[in-house]
């Protein structure tokens, strides 16, 4: 396994940057995991009046895919 799928939704923005509403709901093994996962969650109190907030993200294991590999900039 070379990759992590993480779950997460906002009821707000798309723009991750700009919301403070992102919950992030699990870490998976594999996107299908990840899918099924997120059908579990569509149905919930709250997550099922956002269907569309759902996002699925992979990033590589052991590797820097933050965005910070040039250090912290702070504006």
């Amino acid at each position: 396994m070379n990759e992590v799928f993480v779950l997460r939704h906002t009821y707000g923005s798309t723009d991750e940057e700009e919301d403070e509403n992102w919950k992030q709901l699990g870490a998976y093994s594999s996107l299908r995991e990840a899918e099924l996962a997120m059908q579990r969650f569509v149905k919930q109190q709250g997550f099922k009046d956002y269907p569309n907030g759902f996002v699925i993200n992979s990033y590589e294991l052991n590797r820097n895919t933050n965005g910070w590999e040039k250090g912290l900039v702070i504006d």
